[in-house]
């Protein structure tokens, strides 16, 4: 385990799973092979950092009913602190997930407690602590109390090192807040649609550039994850990279974004560099689609015998290999 911490202040929903064979057409229905309920949203996130090594703190919301009951309980058995206090009115919020024959998944979501903050929530957390802080944009799109994320912002300490996952919600985030936002970031790890609205071009390489391009001068740089194909990695001031992923028999890909940015934020904890990290979190979400489920990222010890596994294949890129060896402690 590392000495390294993650506060994630991204919010922790349910998630109601049915796997079909395709998601119906409007007045069709489709009937489920299986389903699950699940802790989903910030949760897979904590559990790809928390197996890759770090420890990790919960700072977002959480509310009362049944649904809010099962991530309490989620949040305990794998040993994250709860930072804040149980609101009373409202149950945790959920997304419905449809998952296809192909592993591709389409959402349906309500939100609940998890959209719910005070002044209070956020002034009494202490960062301080915490090597890492990871925020998504479903925070910042349909915020009640869009002031109360001005001021947090304003007063976010330059350690430590801010996370911001955009999500499918991004182009619900006001202009003025999103800019705010990513000038205060050391990182952004979007997906390439999500780069795509950021930034208006659709060149993931071109658009992870312009994303980094835009953040704070203190900032490291920006992730494009690109599906199966892998991600652009743009450090501040340079031109992006490409760090190919890994061909697996892809079953679920629900949560492998999750799981991509947490394992990414592991990896640089432990001292690896942005590529070496990158390749880390390229194979870690690559075996979570091997798994059904949201939150199936796969521990340390096993990505690390998977990349083994795979290294000197024609998949490889010209980032050095030794780099997780002997730079990381992962």
């Amino acid at each position: 385990m590392s000495s390294a911490r993650l506060l994630q202040m991204s919010g922790v929903v349910i998630d109601l799973v049915y796997r079909v064979q395709t998601v119906p057409r409007a007045g069709e229905e489709a009937v489920s092979e299986e389903s699950m309920i699940a802790p989903g949203g910030g949760f897979n996130a904590m559990v790809a950092a928390s197996r890759a090594g770090m420890r990790v703190s919960y700072g977002g919301s959480h509310g009362t009913g049944r649904f809010a009951d099962i991530v309490r309980s989620s949040l305990s058995e794998y040993g994250f602190p709860v930072l804040q206090s149980q609101l009373e009115h409202c149950d945790q919020g959920t997304c419905i997930v449809l998952v296809d024959s192909q592993g591709e998944r389409t959402f349906v979501s309500q939100a609940g407690a998890e959209r719910y903050f005070g002044s209070s929530q956020f002034a009494h957390i202490d960062a301080s602590p915490f090597e890492f802080v990871l925020i998504s944009g479903y925070t910042f799109a349909l915020s009640r109390n869009p002031d109360i994320l001005d001021d947090w912002l304003s007063g976010f300490p330059t350690t430590p090192a801010l996370v911001f996952d955009p999500s499918p919600v991004v182009s619900q985030i006001a202009p003025d807040m999103l800019a705010r936002l990513t000038e205060r970031c050391a990182w952004i790890s979007a997906n390439a649609d999500e780069a795509r609205i950021m930034t208006g071009e659709s060149d993931p390489r071109r658009a992870a550039e312009l994303m980094a391009a835009s953040m704070h001068e203190t900032a490291t740089g920006a992730v494009v994850r690109h599906g199966a194909q892998g991600c652009w990695l743009a450090l501040r001031g340079c031109d992006a990279e490409f760090v190919p992923s890994y061909s697996v028999d892809t079953v679920d890909t629900n949560g492998a974004g999750d799981t991509h940015i947490g394992s990414f934020i592991a990896a640089l904890a432990t001292g690896a560099t942005p590529v070496a990290a990158a390749r880390f979190a390229n194979a870690a979400a690559a075996l979570s689609t091997e798994q059904n489920g949201p939150a199936t990222a796969p521990d340390r010890e096993q990505t690390l015998a998977f990349l083994a596994s795979r290294k000197g294949t024609s998949s490889e890129h010209s980032d050095p290999w030794d780099q997780l060896e002997t730079t990381s402690n992962i």
